[in-house]
Order: structure tokens, then C-alpha cells, then sequence
């Protein structure tokens, strides 16, 4: 009900009768004045009056009636310790595609390798339940989709110059404004579902968060609508989802890449590593060629940069990690 009010009153833009809304709605007059009220109370503008209601202002609010076709998919609440958690939980039950999480603030935010992500108000944090119709090796692509899906929505609606950092950062001007942390449950060799979690510094206050960090905010001069771009993104992953470009994707996402042709520094939890990214193979590692000439296969780890990018021109193709010089890191 809140939605289609909201609705009738951001179309119309100007007073909209009590009888009309009642008409649109199916509703009683008091049936309408409560929702009214509560919408009120919770931050909207609404100017009532003898002639009926008019829209003047809308909270930066991320409600489920903010997302018109996807209510019954939505979750929101005010604080989560995270919404990974509850995301999961839900789809262990069996909720549909595109179950979404979002929170206000996060108190056990988690970024890589259970590392804490600051999760203060004004940000916006989510997980999306995901179940494409993938082998559990593609999964891995799964997530590249979505770097990739939200990257080119902040490069093309918000005109920001984001890029994609393996193996899960977006940055802007070597700051952090996103990360990214997905987790995947299967059953024999098929994908049940992959939960991807989303924190998005929009509107709150990054000082002192290391690594550098900035906010859309602090780049763009103005506040920025969270929901806004939580539906540009469902919208997008959907679609990009539906079109299936699993064979496509990786190539699409080291376009944005600026992680490749430099030097970084690669640890995991044994392991410390360094060399030139030089590619990204068919199943999302990164091929790091070392100081020897070797080409090692990195599945996962925290990437560091450590230099400005060699000339241009200087990368390799994929398929030179199956030559003889090979080494693996295999996952632990």
C-alpha cells in the first residue's frame, strides 16, 4: 500500500485527491490516512490538506515499498549484525532469486578473510541471494558479473571513474568505494546459491578508514539516493543474469580492470608472493609472473599494488599459464 501511494504521489507531482487514491487503492479513507501517517512519521513530506496529498520530500529511505515488483523480496532493518548472515538463512529456506538483505548500519560487517567492514550510517550495505543455473566451476564468474554490473553503474549513471581491483574492490582514484564478498552453497557439481554481499560508501563519513577510502558523496559534491542505486543494480544483474554471458564475462571485466600490467604483492594466509599481474584466467584467478619468469595461478589472496603500471603492451595472454613453467597455488 505504501508503495502505491508513493506511486500515485511522485507521478503525479502535484495534489492528489483522497477520493482518487481511495479509488486507485481500493481502500478506505483511513486506510489511506494511516499509511499516510506512518510514511510521515518515518521521514516523507507530506503535505495533506482540504484538496488532498502532495509529495515534497522523500528521506533517503530503502524501505521495501522504495523498490515498486520486488517488495516481497526485500528486507530491510535498521541494524543487522550482517546482512551475509541473514541472507544466507533465507536462502537455506528456499526464498526466490534476488531475495535482497539491506541495512542501515552493519555492527559485524565483514569484508575478506573475515575482516571488518565499517559499516556506518549513510552507506549501503546489502546481500543479494543469487541461484543461476552454473556448474559450481563457473561460479567464480558468477562474481564478475556483479564487479562488473556495478562498476559500469557508477561509471555510466553517476560518472564516476571506478574501476575493478581483483579479486574484489572497486576503486576511484586508488580509493576503496566498494567491496564485494560473495559465499556459494552446491549440491554435486550445480550452483544452489551464491549470496553476494555489497558495501557501497554513499553518503557516510570515511575518514580514517584504511586503505584509503572515499565516499560517492565526497566525489559527486552531493548526497546520493542509496535506493536509487540498489534498483539500477538488481535491475542490471538481472538482466545481465538472464542474457547468460558466462563465456564473456571475465573479458568484459578486465576491460575495467587496474589491476592488471602492475606490479603487486599477493598474501594470503601462508603464502606471500610478488610479481606483474599479467591476466586473469578463464575461471577468475590472477596470473602473477614473477621476478624468476615463472607464471603462478593465484585463487585467492589480498592484492597490493606496488608500482605504477609497466608500458603498455607488456601483458600476456591466459593460455600461457598451461606452458612448463607453471606453478599452482591450490586452495586450502
Amino acid at each position: 500500500m505504501k508503495a502505491q501511494i508513493l506511486e500515485l504521489l511522485r507521478t503525479s507531482g502535484e495534489i492528489v485527491s483522497g477520493n482518487l487514491l481511495c479509488s486507485r487503492l481500493g481502500a478506505s479513507r483511513v486506510a489511506v490516512w494511516k499509511h499516510i501517517q506512518k510514511l510521515q512519521e518515518l521521514g516523507y513530506e507530506i503535505e495533506s490538506g482540504p484538496k488532498g496529498y502532495r509529495l515534497r520530500s522523500s528521506p533517503d529511505s530503502l524501505y521495501a515499498w522504495e523498490f515498486p515488483g520486488r517488495e516481497d523480496r526485500m528486507v530491510y532493518l535498521d541494524e543487522v549484525p550482517s546482512t551475509m548472515g541473514l541472507a544466507k538463512d533465507l536462502a537455506r529456506k528456499g526464498c526466490p532469486a534476488f531475495t535482497t538483505v539491506v541495512a542501515g548500519r552493519q555492527t559485524c560487517g565483514r569484508g575478506r578473510l573475515r575482516r571488518e567492514w565499517r559499516s556506518e550510517a549513510g552507506g549501503l550495505y546489502f546481500t543479494v541471494v543469487l541461484r543461476p543455473q552454473v556448474p559450481v566451476l563457473w561460479s567464480s564468474r558468477v562474481n564478475f558479473l556483479a564487479y562488473l554490473t556495478l562498476c559500469s553503474l557508477l561509471r555510466n549513471g553517476y560518472g564516476v571513474g571506478a574501476g575493478v581491483k581483483w579479486p574484489n574492490d572497486i576503486l576511484v582514484e586508488g580509493r576503496k568505494l566498494c567491496g564485494l564478498l560473495s559465499e556459494m552453497e552446491c549440491e554435486a557439481e550445480e550452483v544452489t546459491f551464491i549470496t553476494v554481499g555489497i558495501g557501497i560508501n554513499v553518503n557516510n563519513d570515511v575518514t580514517g578508514i584504511e586503505p584509503p577510502a572515499v565516499s560517492l558523496r565526497d566525489l559527486l559534491g552531493r548526497t546520493v539516493a542509496r535506493a536509487e542505486i540498489l534498483r539500477r543494480f538488481l535491475d542490471a544483474m538481472e538482466q545481465g543474469i538472464a542474457a547468460e554471458p558466462w563465456e564473456t564475462v571475465i573479458d568484459e571485466w578486465k576491460k575495467h580492470s587496474i589491476s592488471l600490467n602492475r606490479a603487486v604483492r599477493i598474501v594470503t594466509a601462508k603464502d606471500d608472493i610478488s610479481g606483474v599481474a599479467v591476466g586473469v584466467d578463464a575461471n577468475g584467478a590472477l596470473l602473477l609472473r614473477q621476478a624468476d619468469g615463472t607464471l603462478a595461478t593465484i585463487l585467492h589472496g589480498d592484492c597490493f599494488f606496488q608500482e605504477a603500471p609497466p608500458e603498455r603492451g607488456k601483458s600476456i595472454q591466459a593460455d600461457e599459464c598451461l606452458k612448463p613453467k607453471l606453478r599452482v597455488s591450490k586452495p586450502r
